[in-house]
């Protein structure tokens, strides 16, 4: 006996149903969200969703800020996120889709690239790595490539296949680590150059009491994704939406108020350098930041 409805009703019923049990989609941005940045994130939102149109079907209701930086993992409600590189070559290989890179205006970024910049207390008599041997550190996360993976790489070659630090202390957040540096309770930490880039620009006093003694190595940039689980059609949206959002002289303004220089495609080879980092440090005797 026939339904009475045809293969396009049944797809779309499907579809309902699957939707109606799954999570809500998601749509956020972890890595670089300060209360005061919000408004502009809403805005570079706002402006990504024009670009992507109605043809591009359901997307999340509202852009979320309380997804954490580093997420147990890439589910499949993750319609649009940003996410550190390390963990995309660690606990989140076969969970997401590369969408695209931004390039931002600061210093210890280029093109598509960032680094960390190691920070110690402006009245400390640390000038140099080295001098660091035998201090307090803090790590915002062992799974972090700025705070863990770029320091690991950077004091490999001075530690000689022993233990650098006196102590590695995780904190949780980057800024948690700045608040602690600052405050005399640990002696250095390793953050990311947009990090410490916003907060000088929107929380001055937070890294007023903070000096900059290093660089790490260059990494690509984090790049923006979606879950592994996303729609083919839909990925592709996206990344023309984030090159449009881009090319636009209208997005322009939204896009200079995050300090977005440009949005290009990300390349997964790019971000194997990060594992290199890993690799390079394990073979000079240090695989582990202690």
């Amino acid at each position: 006996m026939g339904t009475g409805l045809d293969m396009t009703e049944i797809a779309a019923r499907d579809y309902q149903a699957a939707r109606a049990k799954a999570p809500p989609l998601s749509a956020t941005s972890p890595m670089y969200n300060l209360p005061e940045m919000r408004a502009l994130y809403l805005a570079f939102w706002d402006a990504l969703a024009a670009e992507l149109g109605p043809e591009a079907g359901e997307l999340p209701q509202a852009f979320s800020f309380d997804r954490p930086a580093v997420p147990e993992a890439i589910g499949s409600e993750v319609f649009f996120s940003q996410t550190c590189g390390y963990p995309l070559q660690t606990i989140y290989r076969g969970q997401y889709q590369l969408l695209g890179v931004p390039s931002y205006d600061a210093p210890g970024c280029g093109e598509a690239t960032h680094c960390a910049f190691l920070l110690v207390r402006d009245g400390s008599p640390f000038e140099t790595v080295e001098d660091l041997r035998g201090t307090r550190f803090a790590c915002n996360s062992r799974q972090s490539n700025s705070g863990m993976n770029l320091p690991r790489r950077l004091i490999a070659p001075l530690a000689g296949g022993k233990p650098f630090f006196g102590e590695v202390v995780e904190t949780g957040t980057h800024p948690f680590s700045m608040a602690r540096v600052a405050a005399g309770e640990l002696d250095a930490a390793s953050i990311d150059c947009m990090t410490y880039a916003y907060f000088s620009q929107h929380r001055p006093e937070a890294v007023a009491g903070l000096r900059v003694i290093a660089q790490t190595p260059r990494s690509p940039a984090i790049p923006f994704v979606t879950s592994i689980a996303t729609a083919p059609a839909r990925v592709q949206a996206l990344r023309a939406a984030l090159l449009a959002l881009s090319s636009k002289p209208e997005h322009r303004p939204v896009l200079q108020a995050l300090r977005i220089a440009s949005i290009g495609p990300a390349s997964p080879a790019a971000y194997e350098r990060i594992l290199d980092y890993e690799r390079e440090a394990a073979e000079l005797g240090y695989p582990e930041l202690v």
